[in-house]
């Protein structure tokens, strides 16, 4: 008696989790399911988070020794002056160290060349115009910025997956449709690999230093979804 049972609930629960209707009965085979495959994509404008800058100081002598001391004297008060405006010491690192002595043959052969630039991250990007103006009047040579960026985009991608996924069951919809098939259940979401990207956007009314205004401007953040349907 309990092996009779035993056979029915055995034939009970095959009945229950095998898919039937994909076997062939002229010969028994599993038919793969027909699916479609699409990206869906989804972009949002953020407002940048951070600016960056870059100040370099060059000193030009026939000394060495006199070019390089002049470049380390002044990028020293100029690290400290970016520290006193409130800079972390972890926000600022050595971006490009070089010296060159001109070759014979050169506008001034023998003349040594040293260069030190530094980059500056700003986390408080309303003292943009600020940061700018003191760069602008120290004694660094080359500065450059802001570029404003973003610096964690994780919100801001977390917003998009719902819009990615329906566009991609409107692309696989009008695919299905233009099949004449009937679009089926999601098989299968892989994140797109590369879909962060992020491509900023600048407003800005001048260049920095001189008291000119900035603006942080946007970005624009990208989600890309891979979506396997079933095709019916």
């Amino acid at each position: 008696m309990k092996k009779i049972i035993g056979t029915v609930i055995l034939v009970l629960i095959l009945a229950w989790i095998v898919p039937w209707e994909r076997i062939n009965w002229g010969r028994i085979t599993w038919q793969t399911p027909e699916v479609i495959t699409v990206i869906g994509e989804a972009k949002s404008q953020e407002k940048n988070q951070i600016a960056n800058f870059s100040a370099g100081v060059m000193a030009q002598d026939m000394d060495k020794n006199k070019a390089m001391t002049e470049v380390n004297t002044k990028m020293n008060d100029l690290v400290k002056a970016v520290k006193d405006f409130g800079i972390m010491e972890s926000e600022i690192k050595t971006q490009s160290l070089s010296y060159y002595q001109e070759p014979k043959g050169g506008q001034n052969p023998g003349q040594w060349q040293v260069n030190n630039t530094i980059e500056i991250i700003l986390r408080d990007i309303n003292k943009a115009t600020d940061l700018a103006d003191l760069l602008a009047k120290s004694g660094a040579n080359n500065v450059y910025g802001p570029n404003f960026m973003m610096d964690d985009t994780n919100e801001a991608e977390k917003g998009l997956y719902d819009a990615a996924i329906k566009d991609a069951k409107d692309k696989a919809e009008s695919i299905a449709r233009a099949s004449n098939r009937i679009l089926g259940k999601i098989l299968s979401v892989s994140d797109g690999v590369g879909s962060n990207v992020i491509y900023p956007m600048y407003a800005r009314d001048g260049a920095g230093g001189g008291g000119m205004s900035i603006e942080p401007g946007s970005s624009t953040v990208y989600k890309n979804l891979t979506v396997t349907f079933e095709l019916k």
